[in-house]
């Protein structure tokens, strides 16, 4: 298996990951693997026992401009769901089309560096499963 790093990137903190955001973060072409720091992070909302419907995720857009403008494979973030809550169905319907777009979710990004890591996502086998829990460890 070839392994690819990882760019970890903070994401501003006033939005959802929306087309305009995905500009703004100037990701290099080429890079296949992001982790989006959010405003999840700062809140330590994976640190939350009770579900919060306001953390930031990306919008359908968003997800639209990835999949259409990027060589992204990997897309990482720091809360249970890749899509915001407000626009979960449609943003979903974006990474899973597209098929070739793996999304890590719950990630704990908190006292990490942004910048480039190998990341390793070690998944539990599950027979009959199209998910699984993982272990995701980053190494600098």
């Amino acid at each position: 298996m070839k392994l690819c790093p990882a760019l970890l990137v903070d994401v501003p903190r006033d939005s959802n990951i929306t087309a305009e955001v995905m500009k703004s973060l100037n990701i290099p072409k080429g890079v296949q693997r992001v982790l989006f720091r959010t405003l999840n992070t700062d809140r330590r909302l994976m640190w939350q026992k009770q579900f919060d419907t306001s953390y930031v995720g990306f919008l359908r857009d968003g997800a639209q401009w990835l999949k259409d403008n990027s060589d992204i494979k990997l897309v990482g973030i720091d809360y249970l769901s890749a899509a915001a809550f407000v626009d979960s169905v449609a943003t979903h319907r974006v990474f899973f089309e597209s098929r070739d777009i793996i999304l890590v979710e719950g990630l704990k990004l908190d006292d990490v560096e942004a910048g480039i890591y190998s990341v390793h996502c070690l998944p539990l086998r599950l027979l009959g499963a199209e998910g699984s829990p993982i272990r995701c460890i980053l190494i600098k």
